[in-house]
Protein backbone atom coordinates (compact mmCIF):
# COMPACT_ATOMS: atom_id res chain seq x y z
CA UNK A 1 0.00 0.00 0.00
CA UNK A 2 2.79 2.43 0.89
CA UNK A 3 4.32 2.04 -2.57
CA UNK A 4 0.93 2.83 -4.10
CA UNK A 5 0.57 5.88 -1.84
CA UNK A 6 4.01 7.14 -2.93
CA UNK A 7 3.19 6.57 -6.59
CA UNK A 8 -0.10 8.42 -6.19
CA UNK A 9 1.65 11.36 -4.50
CA UNK A 10 4.13 11.60 -7.38
CA UNK A 11 1.32 11.59 -9.95
CA UNK A 12 -0.61 14.24 -8.03
CA UNK A 13 2.42 16.52 -7.76
CA UNK A 14 3.17 16.17 -11.47
CA UNK A 15 -0.39 16.94 -12.50
CA UNK A 16 -1.31 20.30 -14.01
CA UNK A 17 -5.10 19.97 -13.88
CA UNK A 18 -6.24 17.50 -11.24
CA UNK A 19 -9.91 17.07 -10.41
CA UNK A 20 -11.79 15.01 -7.83
CA UNK A 21 -14.87 12.89 -8.48
CA UNK A 22 -16.84 11.88 -5.39
CA UNK A 23 -19.77 9.60 -4.65
CA UNK A 24 -21.78 8.57 -1.63
CA UNK A 25 -18.88 6.67 -0.08
CA UNK A 26 -17.02 9.82 0.91
CA UNK A 27 -19.96 10.96 3.03
CA UNK A 28 -20.53 7.63 4.78
CA UNK A 29 -17.76 8.65 7.18
CA UNK A 30 -19.82 11.75 7.99
CA UNK A 31 -22.72 9.56 9.05
CA UNK A 32 -24.74 9.76 5.84
CA UNK A 33 -25.85 6.30 4.67
CA UNK A 34 -25.41 5.34 1.01
CA UNK A 35 -28.48 4.74 -1.09
CA UNK A 36 -27.40 1.39 -2.47
CA UNK A 37 -25.82 -1.69 -0.95
CA UNK A 38 -26.48 -3.77 2.12
CA UNK A 39 -26.97 -0.76 4.42
CA UNK A 40 -28.38 1.50 1.73
CA UNK A 41 -31.36 3.76 2.27
CA UNK A 42 -33.32 2.04 -0.49
CA UNK A 43 -33.47 -1.05 1.70
CA UNK A 44 -35.46 0.99 4.20
CA UNK A 45 -37.36 3.47 2.06
CA UNK A 46 -39.34 3.23 -1.17
CA UNK A 47 -37.37 4.95 -3.97
CA UNK A 48 -40.71 6.01 -5.49
CA UNK A 49 -40.59 8.88 -3.00
CA UNK A 50 -38.00 10.39 -5.35
CA UNK A 51 -39.85 9.64 -8.55
CA UNK A 52 -40.77 12.93 -10.21
CA UNK A 53 -44.21 11.80 -11.35
CA UNK A 54 -44.99 10.37 -7.94
CA UNK A 55 -43.90 13.63 -6.30
CA UNK A 56 -46.31 15.62 -8.44
CA UNK A 57 -49.14 13.17 -7.78
CA UNK A 58 -48.48 12.67 -4.05
CA UNK A 59 -46.28 15.55 -2.85
CA UNK A 60 -47.43 15.40 0.76
CA UNK A 61 -46.66 11.67 1.08
CA UNK A 62 -43.34 12.12 -0.71
CA UNK A 63 -42.28 14.91 1.64
CA UNK A 64 -42.60 12.66 4.68
CA UNK A 65 -39.84 10.46 3.27
CA UNK A 66 -37.82 13.34 1.82
CA UNK A 67 -37.67 15.16 5.15
CA UNK A 68 -36.56 12.08 7.06
CA UNK A 69 -33.86 11.09 4.58
CA UNK A 70 -32.43 14.40 3.43
CA UNK A 71 -33.06 16.83 6.23
CA UNK A 72 -33.24 14.75 9.43
CA UNK A 73 -30.24 12.61 8.38
CA UNK A 74 -28.21 15.38 6.77
CA UNK A 75 -28.72 18.27 9.18
CA UNK A 76 -26.20 17.12 11.80
CA UNK A 77 -23.62 15.78 9.36
CA UNK A 78 -20.27 17.54 9.12
CA UNK A 79 -17.44 17.29 6.59
CA UNK A 80 -14.95 14.56 7.42
CA UNK A 81 -11.21 14.62 6.83
CA UNK A 82 -11.58 13.49 3.22
CA UNK A 83 -13.71 16.56 2.42
CA UNK A 84 -11.29 18.79 4.32
CA UNK A 85 -8.21 17.40 2.54
CA UNK A 86 -9.82 18.00 -0.85
CA UNK A 87 -10.51 21.61 0.11
CA UNK A 88 -6.92 22.05 1.32
CA UNK A 89 -5.54 20.58 -1.90
CA UNK A 90 -7.64 23.11 -3.78
CA UNK A 91 -6.18 25.91 -1.65
CA UNK A 92 -2.70 24.60 -2.49
CA UNK A 93 -3.55 24.93 -6.18
CA UNK A 94 -3.42 21.18 -6.84
CA UNK A 95 -7.12 20.39 -7.20
CA UNK A 96 -8.87 22.52 -9.79
CA UNK A 97 -12.46 21.28 -9.38
CA UNK A 98 -14.68 18.75 -7.65
CA UNK A 99 -17.41 16.85 -9.45
CA UNK A 100 -19.74 15.27 -6.93
CA UNK A 101 -22.71 12.95 -7.17
CA UNK A 102 -23.63 13.96 -3.64
CA UNK A 103 -26.30 16.45 -2.66
CA UNK A 104 -25.25 16.87 0.97
CA UNK A 105 -23.36 20.18 0.63
CA UNK A 106 -20.36 18.82 2.58
CA UNK A 107 -17.77 19.89 0.00
CA UNK A 108 -18.89 23.50 0.33
CA UNK A 109 -18.95 23.25 4.11
CA UNK A 110 -15.40 21.89 4.02
CA UNK A 111 -14.25 24.94 2.08
CA UNK A 112 -14.09 23.75 -1.53
CA UNK A 113 -14.88 26.59 -3.92
CA UNK A 114 -15.16 24.95 -7.35
CA UNK A 115 -17.77 22.23 -6.93
CA UNK A 116 -20.02 20.90 -9.68
CA UNK A 117 -23.01 19.17 -8.11
CA UNK A 118 -23.98 16.67 -10.78
CA UNK A 119 -27.26 15.81 -9.10
CA UNK A 120 -28.10 19.20 -7.61
CA UNK A 121 -28.21 19.91 -3.88
CA UNK A 122 -30.43 19.65 -0.83
CA UNK A 123 -29.64 23.05 0.65
CA UNK A 124 -32.19 24.78 -1.57
CA UNK A 125 -35.85 24.15 -2.37
CA UNK A 126 -37.35 25.09 -5.71
CA UNK A 127 -40.91 25.70 -6.86
CA UNK A 128 -41.65 23.33 -9.77
CA UNK A 129 -44.02 25.90 -11.25
CA UNK A 130 -42.65 29.42 -10.84
CA UNK A 131 -38.99 28.43 -10.33
CA UNK A 132 -38.47 30.43 -7.14
CA UNK A 133 -35.71 29.05 -4.89
CA UNK A 134 -35.33 29.33 -1.12
CA UNK A 135 -32.82 28.01 1.40
CA UNK A 136 -34.10 24.89 3.15
CA UNK A 137 -32.56 26.11 6.41
CA UNK A 138 -34.91 29.09 6.36
CA UNK A 139 -38.06 26.98 5.96
CA UNK A 140 -40.01 25.17 8.66
CA UNK A 141 -39.96 21.60 7.39
CA UNK A 142 -42.18 20.29 10.14
CA UNK A 143 -44.92 21.09 7.63
CA UNK A 144 -44.87 20.44 3.89
CA UNK A 145 -43.16 23.55 2.44
CA UNK A 146 -45.18 25.73 0.09
CA UNK A 147 -44.07 28.42 -2.33
CA UNK A 148 -44.83 31.91 -1.01
CA UNK A 149 -45.51 33.13 -4.54
CA UNK A 150 -47.81 30.49 -6.00
CA UNK A 151 -48.48 28.18 -3.01
CA UNK A 152 -47.30 25.06 -4.85
CA UNK A 153 -45.44 22.36 -2.91
CA UNK A 154 -41.71 23.07 -3.01
CA UNK A 155 -39.29 20.42 -4.24
CA UNK A 156 -35.69 19.87 -3.10
CA UNK A 157 -33.30 21.29 -5.69
CA UNK A 158 -31.77 17.94 -6.55
CA UNK A 159 -32.73 15.62 -9.37
CA UNK A 160 -35.43 13.01 -8.92
CA UNK A 161 -35.85 9.82 -10.92
CA UNK A 162 -37.19 10.90 -14.28
CA UNK A 163 -35.49 14.29 -14.16
CA UNK A 164 -32.56 15.53 -16.23
CA UNK A 165 -29.09 16.49 -15.01
CA UNK A 166 -28.75 20.25 -14.32
CA UNK A 167 -27.43 21.79 -17.53
CA UNK A 168 -24.70 23.93 -15.96
CA UNK A 169 -23.41 21.10 -13.78
CA UNK A 170 -23.28 18.73 -16.74
CA UNK A 171 -21.54 21.23 -19.05
CA UNK A 172 -18.96 22.21 -16.44
CA UNK A 173 -18.31 18.59 -15.49
CA UNK A 174 -17.70 17.63 -19.11
CA UNK A 175 -15.39 20.60 -19.57
CA UNK A 176 -13.14 19.86 -16.58
CA UNK A 177 -13.16 16.12 -17.35
CA UNK A 178 -11.90 16.78 -20.87
CA UNK A 179 -9.16 19.07 -19.55
CA UNK A 180 -8.07 16.97 -16.59
CA UNK A 181 -4.76 15.14 -16.57
CA UNK A 182 -5.67 13.44 -13.29
CA UNK A 183 -8.93 12.32 -11.66
CA UNK A 184 -9.05 11.21 -8.04
CA UNK A 185 -12.16 9.06 -7.59
CA UNK A 186 -13.37 8.84 -4.00
CA UNK A 187 -16.35 6.86 -2.75
CA UNK A 188 -18.04 6.18 -6.07
CA UNK A 189 -18.86 2.69 -7.32
CA UNK A 190 -19.29 3.74 -10.94
CA UNK A 191 -22.83 2.36 -11.02
CA UNK A 192 -24.71 5.66 -11.35
CA UNK A 193 -24.85 7.03 -14.86
CA UNK A 194 -24.37 9.44 -16.51
CA UNK A 195 -22.28 10.71 -13.59
CA UNK A 196 -19.88 7.75 -13.82
CA UNK A 197 -19.11 8.68 -17.41
CA UNK A 198 -17.11 11.73 -16.26
CA UNK A 199 -14.01 9.80 -15.07
CA UNK A 200 -14.36 7.60 -18.15
CA UNK A 201 -14.40 10.70 -20.34
CA UNK A 202 -11.29 12.05 -18.62
CA UNK A 203 -9.54 8.72 -19.20
CA UNK A 204 -10.40 8.90 -22.90
CA UNK A 205 -8.71 12.31 -23.00
CA UNK A 206 -5.57 10.91 -21.39
CA UNK A 207 -6.06 11.50 -17.68
CA UNK A 208 -4.51 9.30 -15.01
CA UNK A 209 -7.00 7.79 -12.55
CA UNK A 210 -6.37 7.35 -8.83
CA UNK A 211 -9.18 5.54 -7.03
CA UNK A 212 -9.84 5.63 -3.27
CA UNK A 213 -12.44 3.07 -2.20
CA UNK A 214 -12.79 0.39 0.49
CA UNK A 215 -13.65 -2.23 -2.15
CA UNK A 216 -13.12 -2.61 -5.88
CA UNK A 217 -15.68 -0.96 -8.13
CA UNK A 218 -16.66 -0.80 -11.79
CA UNK A 219 -13.84 1.71 -12.23
CA UNK A 220 -11.07 -0.41 -10.71
CA UNK A 221 -10.32 -2.88 -13.47
CA UNK A 222 -11.47 -0.68 -16.35
CA UNK A 223 -9.90 2.78 -15.98
CA UNK A 224 -8.07 2.98 -12.62
CA UNK A 225 -4.26 3.37 -12.71
CA UNK A 226 -3.69 3.31 -8.95
CA UNK A 227 -6.19 1.74 -6.58
CA UNK A 228 -5.88 2.80 -2.94
CA UNK A 229 -7.94 0.43 -0.83
CA UNK A 230 -9.26 1.92 2.39
CA UNK A 231 -11.42 4.55 4.04
CA UNK A 232 -11.49 7.91 2.33
CA UNK A 233 -10.41 10.04 5.31
CA UNK A 234 -7.47 7.80 6.17
CA UNK A 235 -6.15 7.56 2.61
CA UNK A 236 -6.62 11.26 1.84
CA UNK A 237 -4.78 12.24 5.02
CA UNK A 238 -1.85 10.03 4.01
CA UNK A 239 -1.78 11.66 0.58
CA UNK A 240 -1.89 15.16 2.05
CA UNK A 241 0.94 14.45 4.49
CA UNK A 242 3.09 13.05 1.69
CA UNK A 243 2.31 15.95 -0.63
CA UNK A 244 3.20 18.53 2.02
CA UNK A 245 6.52 16.78 2.64
CA UNK A 246 7.44 17.15 -1.03
CA UNK A 247 6.30 20.68 -1.85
Amino acid sequence: MQDSIESAIDIILKSKFAIVFTGAGISVESGIPPFRGEKGLWNKYDPDALDLNNFHLNPFDAWKVIKEIFYDFFQDSKPNDAHLVIAELEQLGIIKAVITQNIDNLHYEAGSKVVYEFHGNSRKLVCPYCGKKVLAAEIDLSNVPLCESCHAVLKPDFIFFGEGIPEDAYRNSVNVSQNADLVIIIGSTGEVVPAASMPQLAKQYGAKIIEVNPEKTLFTDSITDIYLKGKAAEIMNKLLIGIKQKI
